[in-house]
């Protein structure tokens, strides 16, 4: 049985990811990279606390998009920018701690 290192509970009852996600400051803006190509950057979410690979494939899959992480933060292809709070919401954000520039 695997227990959780943080909150010593056995891992398919462990909380940490859950309340970690209810602390987390995030922002949501859009930036022109490279060839003027739109991006959607999540910035904010501590990656020590979340597995940010994880939801960086839920949200490229959610929005047929391709992304990656960088720097502890998500960028996605494309202009997300209005949809992406309704999903960190759907995944247990909390909606008051999502900022969209």
């Amino acid at each position: 049985m695997n227990v959780c290192p943080r909150c010593g509970l056995p891992k398919d009852l462990c909380v940490c990811e859950a309340i970690a996600k209810e602390t987390q400051k995030i922002t949501v803006e859009r930036q022109a990279k490279k060839f003027n190509r739109t991006y959607t950057i999540i910035d904010g979410i501590n990656s020590k606390e979340i597995d940010m690979d994880q939801l960086a494939k839920k949200l490229k899959a959610k929005f047929a998009c391709g992304g990656t992480v960088k720097n502890d933060k998500i960028e996605l292809q494309g202009d997300h920018k209005n949809k992406v709070k309704e999903a960190l919401i759907t995944m247990g954000f909390a909606p008051e701690t999502i900022l969209i520039k």
